[in-house]
């Protein structure tokens, strides 16, 4: 949202600088993510001063040149040689000076310098208006009347204006500050705050609304009928008539609406978005000569009624979408866009101006569905005040007999069904000691909730009975009117106690976020980077595999797209999204990891009951290269292995042993391996499937391990938080055999193999090379794997060796159909 600094200051004078606003308004959360400057004219015509022509003759070596002396106010005449053809002595002109910095209205900015022209000084410009961008015209320099005053600026001369633009980032519970109002009204009571600090007896201006009209009881009826046939979706709706003619803005008008990225469109329309984002309240203007039947009603239409809007697109209505129609036809979305056939235009001669609180979930949910923001339903979504429906008509008004675009010509008719008292609230000064963690005087507390526009009805020693207004629509209980003290009181001025009151607690084994913080500093040291993303996830993932069916999403009922329909139910789609980005910016060496929580919808035990699951999960991933490319060698790429071994050394250093692995069917993976404690998967690894890498458009091969976090927290509560392990006295033997296999046999098959035959003495398995070649004969290969043998009892003998070796070689003859090679 952005805050013109002049507009700002025409509700709250204040000598503070813009930098200091800019401070206030961030400290009571009203953050200022940026300023920026605005000119209505391009460089504001810095160093453009108003000069008069002294002297003119012709310049000795050009025909077409003239040679001038003009005074610009200065202890000295400039010299300035011009090449147009009307200049003369004694005309008032328009001069840059050397230094100045002009944009012309074609061509590039340039900077005026002290030169020689055909061998004589020029010490400046006298300017056309194309060259300052006052206008297109080159015929000849700028000549202006004989009152302009010699030296004056000339952005002071022709009225052009410069500005401070805040963009606010406006949170959206803080509708009551989404206008120029509502944010001089905040920083008033932070000036009045700071100054009350160190003076409690301080005043300090408040912020002043600004002027409305007066009617005459002379004033007719409005001739338009109003009927509210949805109070629920339509809380109160004001109207007016006007009669007008329509034609451009003045320059002050068009300057304001320009100064917050606003088009100036034509005097009627750009009143009434200068009264919203000066009060904060939408106002509409329809042609009254269009309103069929002199009536408007607040309805909802049929399902599927067509409706074109302003942007000239057809759309389809829901029967939930409030529309302000006239007798027979629909003629605007209700605080989201008008129709096209309703507005002002050039040919419009009486206006009926609209002022409506609508319900902030109608809005939304229409808003939503037809794709259209704007700065109506921006404001109408997060909550409207219903109180100011009739100043804000006035205001318009106001602004258009001001700038002489018309007269009101009737009444206000005002319909305003089931009207809602002020909330009250009682508010104890203890309870905001307590909360703020400060003894907050309470002649300050008064003030400031003043200030913030909350009536104190009742005030007793200790407690306060106050009415809070309608637009503090997140105002609602003590805790509420506590923060609104704080946020202005300065959360800054809350200092530190000089000790702290805790009470012990037992710690739990393990203790999560340690846990956490384990895993990440190991992966950071093996090179790996962390990444977080949105819990929200596209729709289309689901569906299409199984284990991930989208009928057990958690959806998300009123979605910004369908990008963010549903919970995620897997991490793994987000990091491949991740990858897919770096990938398309020449960086496919990936090593990543993630931690972060899963949902899903689970059938409970009870028919018809459904629970919401969330779980945590930590995602591991690899693609690419082991290494970046290097002089030293070329780099292979990453596999299975690789990702395996990071997920042993992960459960090695948290201290989990002891799980079985098998193969694990998963359409997500290409292949795959589980780690199982009992009938628990711990940790799933492998290669992501191709079907699974196009719906991310991955173009590269990635592989992951997928730990399910709450079954490692499970494991390890079962653990004493120290253990110790004895080194055991006797060596290892290393054993290696190379078995020749069928190419559908998979290393885990022979690993698996290897330890349902030894659990004694087999203490490590290792596959160290694979062979695949002619000489092996059709659907062959060749695996090299290690064997490490030890007994923490005695020294193995030669006979236990080979015994043992000769059982694992029958076992993977006879079971898999390996042959041992020499």
């Amino acid at each position: 949202m952005k805050i013109s600094l002049n507009w700002l200051k025409e509700y709250y004078q204040t000598d503070l600088s813009a930098q200091q606003i800019s401070e206030a308004l961030t400290g009571c959360g009203l953050e200022v993510e940026s300023m920026e400057s605005f000119e209505s004219l391009p460089g504001g015509l810095r160093g453009v001063v108003i000069g008069q022509v002294m002297e003119c003759a012709k310049h000795p070596n050009a025909d077409k040149l003239s040679l001038t002396k003009v005074d610009v106010g200065g202890a000295e005449l400039l010299s300035i040689v011009c090449g147009a053809p009307n200049v003369a002595a004694g005309q008032k002109v328009v001069v840059a000076t050397v230094g100045a910095m002009l944009h012309p209205v074609e061509g590039e900015p340039f900077e005026i310098k002290k030169s020689k022209i055909r061998g004589e000084l020029s010490e400046g410009m006298i300017c056309a208006e194309d060259e300052i961008g006052l206008g297109k015209s080159h015929a000849g320099i700028i000549v202006l009347d004989e009152d302009a005053k010699v030296g004056t600026p000339a952005a002071e001369h022709f009225g052009i204006s410069s500005d401070t633009v805040f963009e606010i980032g406006l949170t959206p519970n803080r509708v009551d500050a989404a206008s120029h109002f509502g944010v001089a009204r905040d920083l008033a009571a932070v000036v009045l705050a700071q100054k009350l600090i160190t003076d409690h007896n301080a005043e300090s201006n408040s912020a002043s609304f600004p002027a409305v009209a007066s009617l005459t009881e002379e004033l007719p009826a409005c001739p338009v009928e109003v009927v509210i046939e949805d109070a629920a979706a339509c809380k109160r709706y004001s109207g007016i008539t006007v009669s007008v003619k329509v034609g451009p803005s003045p320059d002050w008008l068009q300057n304001r609406l320009k100064a917050i990225g606003l088009r100036p469109i034509n005097n009627i329309v750009d009143i009434t978005n200068y009264v919203m984002h000066e009060t904060g309240q939408p106002l509409h203007a329809f042609d009254a000569a269009k309103i069929k039947g002199n009536k408007v009603v607040i309805r909802k239409c049929a399902e599927g009624t067509e409706f074109v809007t302003l942007d000239e697109v057809k759309r389809k209505l829901t029967a939930n979408d409030l529309m302000i129609c006239n007798e027979s036809e629909p003629m605007c979305i209700a605080g989201v866009f008008g129709g096209l056939d309703s507005g002002v235009t050039e040919s419009t001669t009486k206006i009926f101006l609209e002022s409506a609180a609508f319900d902030s979930v109608s809005v939304r949910k229409t808003s939503k569905h037809h794709q259209l923001k704007t700065d109506s339903s921006f404001r109408f979504e997060r909550g409207s005040d219903p109180e100011i429906t009739v100043n804000a008509l006035l205001r318009a008004v106001y602004l258009i007999d001001e700038i002489g675009a018309g007269n009101v010509t009737s009444q206000i008719t005002d319909q305003y069904p089931g009207k809602k008292e002020a909330v009250e609230i009682a508010f104890s000064f203890d309870t905001c000691d307590t909360l703020i963690g400060k003894h907050i005087d309470r002649s300050i507390i008064r003030k400031i909730l003043t200030a913030l526009g909350m009536e104190i009805i009742s005030d007793g020693k200790d407690a306060l009975l106050l009415s809070v207004p309608q637009f503090k629509v997140d105002v609602t209980r003590a805790a509420d009117v506590v923060e609104e003290v704080l946020r202005v009181y300065g959360y800054n001025n809350i200092g530190f106690p000089e000790k702290l009151q805790i009470s012990a607690s037992h710690m739990k084994h393990p203790d999560p976020e340690k846990l956490r913080e384990t895993v990440s500093d190991l992966l950071a040291s093996r090179g790996f980077r962390e990444i977080l993303n949105n819990s929200l996830t596209r729709t289309a993932y689901y569906g299409k595999f199984a284990g991930l069916n989208s009928e057990d999403t958690v959806q998300i009922l009123n979605p910004l797209s369908s990008d963010l329909g549903v919970m995620r139910m897997t991490l793994l789609f987000g990091g491949l999204e991740s990858i897919t980005y770096n990938v398309n910016r020449k960086n496919a060496d990936q090593r990543l990891f993630e931690f972060g929580k899963v949902y899903r919808l689970n059938n409970a035990a009870q028919e018809g009951e459904w629970k919401w699951e969330e779980r945590e999960q930590l995602l591991v991933l690899l693609s690419g290269n082991r290494r970046p490319e290097s002089w030293e060698g070329k780099s292979n790429a990453v596999s299975f292995g690789d990702i395996r071994r990071e997920a042993e050394v992960i459960l090695n250093r948290i201290g989990i042993t002891g799980l079985t692995w098998e193969a694990g069917a998963n359409e997500i993976y290409a292949e795959s391996l589980r780690g199982m404690s009992g009938k628990r998967e711990v940790v799933r690894i492998g290669v992501v499937s191709p079907k699974a890498l196009k719906l991310t458009d991955t173009q590269v091969a990635v592989y992951a391990a997928e730990f399910e976090w709450s079954e490692v927290l499970r494991l390890l509560r079962k653990q004493k938080a120290v253990r110790y392990t004895e080194v055991s006295k006797f060596p290892a033997v290393r054993r290696d055999l190379a078995l020749v296999i069928d190419r559908a046999v998979k290393y885990q098959q022979i690993e698996e193999l290897a330890w349902n035959t030894e659990r004694k003495l087999l203490r490590e398995v290792n596959l160290f090379d694979v062979y695949e070649g002619d000489k092996l004969g059709e659907g062959k290969k060749s695996y090299a794997v290690s064997f490490m043998l030890q007994d923490n009892d005695a020294t193995l003998t030669d006979k236990q060796i080979e015994k043992t070796m000769e059982r694992l070689q029958k076992a993977f003859e006879e079971k898999v159909g390996a042959v041992i090679r020499s």
